[in-house]
């Protein structure tokens, strides 16, 4: 199969016109670079992992194209994520999750490279209305599964960390945690290519 061949799989996996021209993937393909192959590969093993259910696992990817701001990958992901049941105050919720962790990252991951230089901030109350968290319509476990995944690609070591203990408090295994992270890492560098 050449190159040309995996890019328009890979859109057509996707759901993407394969005639949409995505400056990136096209150098891939002219370069003849692997790594095309590669991410159609990683990204259907990805999705399809034993410990994510389909429709979670377009749910997170679509927490992560909302975070990198990917209309594409939005719109794909939020068809896919439809057809395998997903409801609209449920991509509504994995969006606005997105968008609250956004916020959140920059102000934790702040607190946290501050700590020892200005111990005053961590006394200090955040001030950020965050209802969305208290009863979602995901469910705690996976509000918290994306949650993590958000603040794992924005690199907040404190939302990764209490994330993780809270999504392990609402009975999610290592693996499914795991394959989780993997998949938003995957997402992430499909948001680089597909752009």
């Amino acid at each position: 199969m050449s190159f040309n061949e995996t890019k328009i799989d890979l859109l057509k996996d996707l759901g993407i016109d394969e005639s949409t021209v995505f400056p990136v993937l096209e150098k891939m393909v002219e370069g003849e670079t692997k790594y095309v192959r590669d991410l159609r590969i990683n990204l259907k093993n990805a999705l399809s992992s034993e410990n994510l259910n389909i429709k979670d696992a377009y749910l997170i990817a679509l927490a992560i194209a909302v975070n990198e701001r990917n209309n594409s990958l939005i719109e794909a992901f939020t068809k896919h994520a439809k057809e395998k049941g997903a409801t609209v105050p449920e991509i509504a919720e994995t969006c606005a999750c997105a968008s609250t962790l956004a916020s959140n990252n920059v102000f934790y991951r702040f607190k946290h490279f501050i700590k020892d230089s200005n111990p005053n901030y961590q006394s200090m109350p955040a001030g950020i209305k965050m209802n969305i968290m208290m009863s979602p319509v995901l469910g705690k476990e996976l509000f918290e599964l994306i949650s993590l995944t958000v603040s794992a690609i924005n690199g907040c070591e404190s939302c990764v960390n209490s994330h993780e203990e809270s999504v392990r408090h609402y009975g999610c295994s290592e693996v499914r945690v795991y394959d989780a992270i993997r998949l938003a890492s995957i997402v992430r560098g499909l948001s680089i290519t597909i752009n």
